[in-house]
């Protein structure tokens, strides 16, 4: 499944791009032409293509927007902060990310997040999830999907790249989670202990203020 993923996203680099990208509006392509002359035709394209999977999965099951999302933005290089920005920590945009082809698994989670609130899923049924891996013995990042408030989440994630729920990421320790409005303390059992605005995390304050209008 990995390869064939991956023969995909070649096949939408190497393809015409009025074969692929018909419905794209031209606000979006002169954002993919400006990153294109920036970073170059494939970062183009991978703009154009991050549009094709939004625009093709606006009327899709949640199931499906999930694992479209996921597959797509999994396709991207994993990259330390510090090699890739020069920078210990740095949460990168959406656009960012797709424009290096790459990013850390905080900038994995976050443009899914984004993906997923553009296609219509509520605020309230993703977080973004702070975690111990514990078979990395290090901090990670993963977006958890709530079908209701006491479902287990769906976690989608760059490490194990398969939809699972929560209970079968034995190897992930929940430390904080949070959305676009607050942050939560994990506990061992259910969803956390509310302690404030998200706003209380500058990274995530930081980038917010440097999203443009077209990834919120």
């Amino acid at each position: 499944m990995k390869s064939f993923r991956f023969v995909l996203f070649v096949c939408f680099l190497l393809a015409p791009s009025y074969l692929l990208y018909a419905q794209i509006s031209d606000t979006y392509r002169a954002l993919a032409a400006k990153i294109g002359a920036e970073y170059g035709g494939r970062a183009e394209k991978r703009i154009l293509a991050w549009r094709q999977v939004i625009d093709e999965n606006r009327n899709a099951k949640i199931v499906d927007k999930l694992n479209a999302i996921n597959n797509f933005f999994n396709l991207m290089d994993f990259v330390d902060d510090i090699n890739h920005w020069g920078k210990k920590d740095y949460w990168a945009t959406p656009v960012e990310f797709l424009a290096t082809r790459g990013g850390d698994c905080e900038d994995f989670t976050i443009a899914k997040y984004f993906a997923l609130r553009e296609l219509g899923v509520p605020d309230e049924k993703l977080r973004l999830v702070y975690v111990k891996a514990l078979k990395l013995n290090q901090h990670h990042m993963v977006l958890a999907y709530y079908h209701k408030p006491t479902s287990v989440p769906v976690i989608l994630d760059n490490l194990d790249k398969v939809l699972k729920p929560a209970s079968k990421r034995r190897d992930l320790l929940p430390i904080y989670s949070f959305n676009a409005e607050n942050l939560w303390l994990s506990k061992e059992k259910g969803r956390g202990v509310l302690v404030g605005g998200s706003s209380r995390l500058s990274l995530w304050t930081d980038l917010n203020n440097r999203l443009t209008e077209f990834e919120k």
